[in-house]
């Protein structure tokens, strides 16, 4: 069987072009068939709200009784041994937490505004202040003494 005459060189570029005519519709086809990628945004833009800590908690009022098998109370007004407190009126500057009551105390921490505590010891009259020992509830390593001129009582958890 002899294929000389058939392949010359008009059957070889004739083949090779209807292949590429061929290749050329399919890709067509393929682009406008398949769907269409959306790349992602890479980031978006988030709206961030900032709310800022309480400054104060109104102060708790007691009410009398005369049920005479209730005992008395301390007043939930004035700060307590094992009270909680909170660190307010510092404009944001937080409050420093002495190593002993005084101003020559050592500062070891700054309490933040509004950071609670609670109460383990005092008072103590130094420089003109009344220093309470405060615990923070979370970190026992958060303590130390601070002025109540800075410390609001807050109800106990």
């Amino acid at each position: 069987m002899n294929l000389q005459p058939y392949l010359n060189r008009w059957v070889i570029f004739g083949a090779l072009g209807f292949a590429a005519i061929l290749l050329i519709v399919t890709l067509i086809v393929i682009g406008w068939m398949s769907p269409r990628f959306s790349p992602d945004v890479g980031f978006a833009p988030a709206d961030l709200t900032m709310i800022p800590a309480p400054t104060h908690t109104p102060n708790v009022t007691a009410v009398s009784t005369t049920d005479p098998l209730i005992t008395p109370t301390l007043d939930p007004a004035s700060i307590n041994i094992d009270g909680y407190v909170q660190i307010t009126g510092t404009e944001g500057e937080g409050l420093r937490i002495r190593l002993a009551p005084g101003l020559g105390g050592e500062t070891v921490f700054r309490g933040e505004e509004a950071e609670v505590f609670i109460v383990k010891d005092g008072p103590q009259s130094v420089d003109g202040y009344t220093w309470w020992y405060l615990v923070a509830p979370y970190d026992e390593t958060r303590a130390g003494w601070a002025a109540s001129d800075f410390l609001a009582v807050i109800p106990s958890p």
